[in-house]
């Protein structure tokens, strides 16, 4: 069935809230074919020495996973263990909130995937060609 009349255009997120509130929960379980409770939320954690912020991590929970979605430490505070307390932080909030693991992307076999392969993550997969034309590493954590 085809409507003629639909339109599709670029909104802001908050246009599109209310629809989603009504329609995502219904759409999510007949996706994964289960009913989902479904909770998302989203926090930044910041690192501070004095007022000045030195690093942030940005992770996104949903249901009972964890993502990270950047990490970023001042270059001239790298490899002093800022990245690695803020990481920490991040799983203790995943946990919290019962999540079984956490998961992030990087480029392949680079510092990125070291860092992170030092903090107990491991590679679960590689997307050929995924993020600026590069391979990426998809690697989890579990928590529980």
């Amino acid at each position: 069935m085809s409507d003629a009349t639909v339109e599709v255009a670029e909104v802001r997120p908050e246009r599109t809230e209310s629809f989603r509130a009504a329609n995502e929960r219904e759409a999510l379980s007949t996706l994964w074919r289960f009913p989902v409770v479904w909770h998302e939320q989203r926090h930044e954690l910041a690192a501070f020495d004095g007022e000045a912020i030195v690093g942030v991590v940005g992770l996104h929970i949903a249901a009972s996973l964890a993502r990270i979605e950047s990490v970023v430490v001042v270059a001239t505070r790298r490899r002093t263990g800022i990245g690695r307390s803020l990481l920490s932080r991040a799983e203790a909030v995943a946990n919290y909130y019962n999540c079984h693991k956490v998961t992030l992307e990087v480029p392949t076999e680079g510092d990125a995937q070291r860092f992170f392969e030092a903090c107990g993550y491991k590679t679960e997969a590689v997307l050929t060609q995924h993020t600026f034309k590069r391979d990426v590493a998809v690697m989890r954590k579990f928590l529980l």
